[in-house]
């Protein structure tokens, strides 16, 4: 009997720790957003907003970047390959999330200098600005060093996987986010599937349901220091979150 009560009140104290974990209204928060110009980008700087987020595009050319964003977006100019240019951009910034990627094979846009330096580059910044969370987006199969994608694009899910061990070993609280099939069909009609196994599946998810998934992350402590793949099922959706992100404890 007593061991069930001891039981009982860990529990008790388990749910209220994660309960008193601080997490700000989103208009107290400014959320700095790393390619944000991007197809997956775009709807991430939307759906903030349309969360009451305070978004900061970090962008390569302000000028393209303002006919793909609008004008109610702050819009700060920095390369990723550059620390320094970097360390504006972070002045206030609470959240990051990294949408940032390439599709050039080799040369300074590569994989290893935009998945893996770019990242990384942005972890040192967001550790330098105590900020409070990072979320990044990987890739389904990063783990599977002889996928297909590593031939084609220039050991692509290698680089991303090295960038997904540094913010690991950043300390920095975080979020790894691994699409599998990305597509740019509407979001919001099918189940969205969280998993810790990296499979390689046959799968698909719109750039949009990822765009909610990395906001939702910003939401819940559940979601924290979780790397997980993402895609969709022929299932009516369920956006319960926060249940989401515990399951994959």
């Amino acid at each position: 009997m007593f061991s069930k009560i001891r039981l009982s009140v860990l529990q008790s104290m388990l749910s209220f720790a994660l309960s008193t974990i601080v997490i700000a209204e989103p208009a107290d928060e400014l959320v700095l957003v790393a390619g944000a110009t991007g197809g997956t980008g775009q709807h991430i700087v939307m759906q903030l907003k349309e969360q009451g987020y305070k978004v900061r595009a970090l962008v390569r050319n302000s000028e393209s970047a303002l006919e793909k964003l609008g004008t109610d977006v702050e819009l700060i100019e920095a390369d990723v390959r550059n620390p320094e240019s970097l360390k504006p951009a972070f002045d206030g910034a609470t959240l990051v999330i990294s949408a940032i990627g390439t599709g050039e094979k080799e040369g300074p846009n590569s994989p290893e200098f935009v998945d893996y330096g770019g990242n990384n580059n942005l972890v040192d910044a967001a550790v330098s600005a105590k900020t409070r969370q990072f979320v990044l987006i990987s890739s389904m199969g990063v783990t599977h060093e002889d996928h297909v994608l590593n031939r084609i694009f220039g050991n692509v899910l290698i680089w991303k996987m090295k960038s997904e061990n540094y913010l690991r070993d950043s300390g920095i609280p975080h979020t790894v986010v691994r699409p599998g099939g990305l597509h740019d069909k509407p979001g919001g009609e099918q189940q969205i599937v969280l998993e810790k196994e990296d499979a390689v599946k046959v799968v698909g998810i719109s750039r949009t349901d990822v765009a909610s998934v990395c906001v939702a992350a910003l939401a819940y402590p559940e979601a924290q220091n979780k790397t997980f793949s993402v895609f969709t099922i022929k299932q009516p959706p369920n956006t319960d979150w926060q249940a989401k992100f515990a399951a994959l404890d």
